[in-house]
């Protein structure tokens, strides 16, 4: 399989929601959502970790939700999710893209993990395509380009809001508020209302403010691989 039709998931290994303890880990509908994109395009995908192995995953039982099934439901995938692959160890230069879901788990791991960020950094740099979505974005804020300046720095992003961490009631138990830092971080951090679909696409870098943009960052991967 050539790089241009593999792109490399990237999940957590943090299995609760900051210190408490609250099973969490990734989103499931962030993740499969992108996914069934991903397929319905001719990609292929492969999930990492950094400590490889079985990743945790919740919003696993989300009502209506047929896409989620449909992929919770799929053997291949329950089989890279039950082995994921040690990041450390992959070639990122064989995918064109990297993609991290959300999940608060992230927060608590890739989210400052210099050496993943390396790895993307360099696939970045060679001409991949990043995405992230929600709480994934916190995993682009660790990646520092060859030139010094962060992935970020000068493009406009989005992912999961002050207002929305308030009404789904974690603002107190997160490990850093989402926002706070990509406006630290980002050239220019952007939202709109909360639980509404956006999506931000800037120099190769696809970011989504929340669950229901999850198809809609995928699909803008999808067009930027294709074009």
């Amino acid at each position: 399989m050539s790089a241009s039709k593999k792109i490399l998931v990237l999940v957590t290994n943090h299995a609760t929601l900051g210190e408490t303890d609250e099973a969490n880990g990734t989103y499931s509908p962030e993740l499969t959502h992108a996914v069934d994109v991903f397929l319905a395009n001719g990609y292929e995908y492969d999930i990492a970790s950094i400590k490889g192995g079985s990743a945790p995953i919740y919003g696993t039982d989300v009502e209506g939700d047929d896409v989620n099934k449909k992929i919770l439901d799929d053997k291949d995938f329950q089989a890279k999710m039950e082995k994921t692959l040690v990041a450390a160890d992959v070639d990122f230069s064989q995918y064109q893209a990297v993609f991290y879901p959300g999940g608060f788990g992230l927060l608590s791991d890739l989210a400052s993990n210099e050496e993943v960020a390396k790895q993307t950094a360099a696939v970045y740099e060679a001409g991949a395509v990043v995405g992230a979505v929600c709480h994934g974005p916190a995993g682009l804020l660790p990646i520092t380009l060859s030139n010094g300046k962060k992935l970020i720095e000068d493009i406009a992003v989005t992912g999961f809001t002050r207002e929305e961490e308030v009404e789904f009631g974690t603002i107190e138990k997160i490990p850093f508020l989402l926002e706070e830092s990509l406006v630290r971080t980002a050239g220019r951090y952007v939202k709109v209302a909360p639980w509404g679909e956006y999506v931000t696409a800037e120099n190769r870098v696809v970011t989504g403010q929340n669950p229901a943009s999850a198809h809609a960052v995928a699909e803008e991967m999808v067009k930027q691989l294709n074009s």
